[in-house]
């Protein structure tokens, strides 16, 4: 039984369409390893980490811990995804809660802008390197201007 279940997922998976899309997809998911690595912020009593494994299989899988002083505050479940299609997403899930799907709209050398245009807030997340410095960005129209995080590479 377990023998046809692999076979058969294997036969899907090596489907021209499938690998074609996949191949797309897996690519541009492997354009953002710049991404990836242990970064943080800490601003007086207010601290930020984020956790990005490299690119495997067309994933990458993130970690977000905000906190004050010794207290954790806020936590995200990230990752980065190819959908059936061949679409990257990125999908927050934000205290635990179900994951929103933003669609990577601009992939070009250290930036990557992903959007959902009917969330709340954000609609668009923006992650920019520069060396050791990651920005990433959060912005949408539910709220005045945006909200940004500068971490270093730890």
């Amino acid at each position: 039984m377990r023998h046809r279940w692999l076979a058969a997922a294997a036969l899907t998976l090596l489907s021209p369409a499938a690998a074609s899309a996949q191949a797309g997809g897996a690519d541009a998911v492997e354009r953002l390893a710049w991404l990836g690595g242990h970064w943080a912020v800490e601003e007086g009593e207010l601290w930020t980490e984020e956790h990005w494994t490299a690119p495997r299989g067309g994933v990458m899988l993130g970690t977000n811990l905000s906190g004050r002083q010794t207290h954790a505050t806020g936590f995200e479940y990230l990752r980065i995804e190819v959908e059936p299609d061949g679409s990257v997403v990125y999908r927050a899930s934000p205290n635990g809660r179900p994951p929103v799907a933003f669609r990577l709209v601009v992939a070009s050398g250290e930036e990557a802008v992903f959007e959902n245009p009917e969330h709340d807030f954000p609609t668009r997340i923006v992650y920019r390197r520069q060396g050791d410095t990651l920005t990433a960005t959060v912005s949408g129209p539910n709220r005045d201007g945006e909200m940004s995080w500068t971490f270093r590479r730890r």
